[in-house]
């Protein structure tokens, strides 16, 4: 997941959470949801349970480029803008 989330960030024009223990967390909260529900849901957003619904959250969420370009990181503090 970290491979991934390096990779997606790097496509993107974006660096990780330069906070180690603060990144592993988040990437262990994916690797989590992946695990129980299949697809890597946001760890910082809740699941309505509808699968529909719920792909808006799937990471990277369909809110993380406005919420880079407004506060300079996501909400799960994955993603931030590069300095």
């Amino acid at each position: 997941m970290l491979k991934w989330a390096k990779a997606y960030a790097k496509k993107n024009k974006l660096v990780l959470n330069p906070n180690k223990k603060q990144l592993e967390t988040v990437i262990r909260g994916l690797v989590r949801n992946k695990s129980r529900f299949g697809h890597q849901y946001c760890p910082c957003r809740i699941r309505s349970g509808d699968e529909e619904k719920d792909r808006a959250i799937e990471c990277p969420c369909i809110y993380h480029k406005d919420e880079i370009k407004q506060d300079g990181s996501c909400h799960c503090n994955l993603y931030f803008k590069k300095a």
